[in-house]
């Protein structure tokens, strides 16, 4: 595990004044990899690392090239299957000069090309020089576990693990891109593959791209989450297999010559990966939960329950953090505008388990894979299939005044049932249906209705719940869910795992039919049942919780200081936001008339990242 950053094509700096580029944007994200550094400058293309060691503590230092040194090799994550690959190779007739997953990489391009992509399992950002050829090749991992920004210009690429690194190269220029900035409103984060600044982009999760001097980049996607259905699985072989990929994911991700343990919030998925855990490891499992001193943001009982019948060596803080003294740290943190507020408490357990372990597996995951979340089943219950009541119902709704009693509610049955999901997991950003962007910035592309279109279109012509989730994956997931658990355990040099996001158990996931993920308006049927008798029977009960923090109050409260910007005519968020919609929202919510609390976290941080210079 590491970070890693790097440029090609640059104009003819001499190799000292490269090399002291790239070791600037190494020393942007150390704190990515505090063990060790290596670089790799040569005839217009310079790679880089900084390393947290994991496997091969002694001999895994990057970059890692072939016997000629025509192919190097910089990556951030691991390779789990590293080993068998390393057997295949070496009858091959590869030889192999250390015991590091990196060097499989090299090797299996050499043999395969890359088709080595295919033959990884893992999470990884690869870039890998091609001396032969000159030929730059960056890859992502299936689902987005592992980041990589890219940014192009006048034939140079720069890439790194995160902005930071970009924005140190001298040739980079900070100009913010305002498709990226709206879409981080509706949203609250900045999806794949766009990027807060202009020019530069995500490479999107399972994609490479192939750059050589004197030609753009040019992205190819290589796996998709997309799956034919397996229509006529039966229920019992579908829970059979499920269970066996659990638990093989759970055995692969154990692998580490370092300390490791788990978060546990006591919910279906980290239960369920803390439960393998300890019937395949040989000694007590570690596990991590926090809670806030506030009824209903306590997760910590429930963990414990958890952490008990499972018999783990378990760590547990309540908390109630200065949340005025974090936010600045916290926002600065992502390099782009994000606004989950469960970055907090995430940033906060991997804090508390990096004192204890370096590597940390956690649930994430579950929810896209196995249908888990409450959204899904509330999309099918709010359903008006006639064109003619969904244009009568969008017509009342207009004719009633912001904040009217069912306004909301109008507007949301008017919509196509893609469009009622998308109210779901996105903020209206037109002025005429509640949202604060500027009239002048508006298009018919901000309408909520076609705001996911994009990623609708991926999904394919599965049912509508399978579509649902694989838009989540598709966005949701690599834009918020990994990005926050990425960033903010990175923050504390710890290496966070996913082993629900193992590909072969999610390729298997998007197959399967959505009767065998849904009943009787829950999800995750099949996941529960593989895990009866592994886990505790009241972990298949529990509610649905989040990983929440008490947002409104702290509005209302610690943080009311902060809103009082949102008043000021020289808050640069009104580059982008009117003013009066955005002061409706803020005088509705300090009154107590409509919690608006999320929303105002997503003005509240784009306003403190746009004073702070961004990253």
């Amino acid at each position: 595990m590491c970070g890693i950053a790097g440029f090609a094509g640059f104009p003819t700096p001499s190799p000292g004044e490269a090399r002291a580029q790239l070791i600037e944007m190494c020393r942007r994200i150390t704190h990515r990899g505090p063990d060790g550094e290596g670089y790799y400058v040569s005839d217009g293309v310079a790679l880089g690392m900084r390393r947290l060691s994991i496997i091969d503590v002694a001999g895994g230092q990057q970059p890692i090239g072939n016997e000629d040194g025509n192919v190097q090799v910089v990556f951030n994550g691991e390779i789990y299957n590293y080993r068998i690959l390393r057997r295949e190779l070496e009858r091959c007739g590869h030889s192999f000069r250390t015991h590091s997953d990196t060097e499989t990489i090299v090797h299996g391009y050499e043999e395969w090309g890359e088709r080595v992509l295919s033959r990884l399992r893992g999470m990884f950002a690869i870039a890998l020089w091609d001396g032969r050829s000159q030929q730059l090749l960056l890859a992502r991992d299936r689902l987005g576990i592992k980041p990589l920004y890219l940014w192009e210009s006048a034939g140079t690429l720069i890439f790194g693990s995160e902005l930071k690194s970009l924005c140190s190269h001298p040739t980079f220029r900070q100009s913010i891109d305002r498709p990226a900035l709206l879409r981080y409103l509706a949203l609250g984060y900045v999806p794949d593959p766009y990027c807060v600044w202009e020019g530069a982009r995500k490479l999107k999760p399972g994609h490479l791209c192939r750059w050589a001097p004197g030609k753009p980049g040019e992205d190819v996607q290589w796996w998709t989450p997309v799956a034919a259905e397996q229509s006529g699985i039966s229920e019992a072989d579908a829970v059979a297999e499920t269970r066996r990929l659990l638990e093989e994911s759970v055995a692969c991700h154990l692998e580490s010559e370092v300390p490791l343990g788990a978060f546990l919030s006591g919910g279906i998925d980290s239960s369920a990966v803390v439960a393998q855990m300890t019937r395949l490891m040989d000694r007590r499992v570690r596990t991590f939960s926090i809670g806030f001193d506030e009824a209903g943001f306590d997760e910590g009982p429930d963990a414990k329950r958890v952490a008990v019948a499972l018999g783990t060596e378990h760590t547990a803080e309540v908390l109630r953090p200065d949340i005025d003294a974090l936010i600045d740290e916290l926002v600065i943190g992502f390099d782009e505008p994000f606004a989950d507020s469960s970055a907090l408490p995430t940033w906060l357990v991997s804090k508390l388990a990096r004192q204890e372990v370096t590597v940390a597996l956690s649930g994430d995951g579950g929810d896209e894979l196995f249908g888990g979340y409450t959204r899904y089943a509330e999309i099918q219950r709010m359903s008006l299939e006639s064109p003619l009541l969904r244009r009568a119902a969008r017509g009342l709704a207009m004719q009633l005044p912001h904040g009217a009693p069912g306004r909301r509610y109008l507007l949301h049955l008017s919509r196509s049932s893609e469009g009622r999901y998308a109210g779901t997991v996105a903020h209206p950003l037109l002025l005429e249906e509640g949202g604060v962007v500027r009239r002048e910035l508006a298009t018919p592309a901000l309408a909520l209705e076609v705001q996911l279109g994009e990623w609708f279109s991926a999904a394919g012509n599965r049912d509508l719940e399978t579509r649902m989730s694989l838009v989540d994956v598709l966005s949701y997931l690599p834009g918020d869910i990994l990005t926050k658990v990425d960033r903010m355990s990175m923050k504390v040099s710890l290496e966070a795992r996913v082993p629900l996001l193992d590909h072969e158990l999610a390729e298997f996931a998007f197959s399967l039919p959505s009767r065998l993920k849904f009943r009787n308006g829950q999800g995750k049927w099949v996941l529960r049942q593989a895990v009866k008798g592994l886990v505790p029977d009241s972990v298949l009960t529990k509610p649905k919780q989040g990983f929440g923090v008490p947002l409104a109050r702290w509005l209302r409260g610690p943080l009311k200081h902060r809103l009082e910007r949102l008043r000021d005519a020289t808050n640069p968020i009104f580059e982008f936001c009117d003013q009066g919609a955005t002061r409706r929202l803020l005088r509705e919510h300090l009154i107590g008339r409509r919690d608006h609390s999320y929303y105002l976290w997503r003005l509240l941080v784009l306003s403190l990242w746009l004073e702070a210079g961004g990253a």
